[in-house]
């Protein structure tokens, strides 16, 4: 059973880390395909009481949890940095634009992001 308990804690630092709530954990994996998740559920698995299906588990990687740190303790790679609506957004509406329509948008945020100079000196 303390296998179990540690994917639990491991699994609540991960909802933690992401900011979301076990309403929201529970509702972007059941949105996703997991049957059955409810916050009684997600409770369950951080308990340690039950273990998440894997549906479950596949779900959440959409939310940018890390399975393998959630299943073995381990991380093989920094976590992936959650990006908020407004920045998920800009992803999915540059996924569908043409590829001259990406090219301009990196051009043009490549052009903003670059520090101000005056005369010569970095502002």
């Amino acid at each position: 059973m303390e296998f179990i308990l540690s994917i639990g804690e491991r699994l609540r630092e991960e909802r933690e880390r992401l900011g979301l709530s076990q309403s929201q954990m529970a509702e972007l994996a059941k949105n996703l395909g997991a049957k059955g998740a409810t916050r009684q559920s997600q409770a369950l698995y951080e308990k340690g009481e039950q273990s998440p299906s894997a549906a479950y588990i596949a779900a959440i990687t959409t939310s940018g949890a890390d399975v393998l740190y959630i299943l073995t303790g381990s991380r093989s790679a920094p976590p992936a940095p959650v990006l908020s609506r407004d920045e998920a957004g800009m992803l999915d509406n540059y996924r569908h634009c043409s590829k001259e329509m990406q090219q301009a948008a990196r051009t043009q945020l490549a052009a903003m992001a670059q520090p101000a100079v005056k005369k010569g000196k970095a502002a």
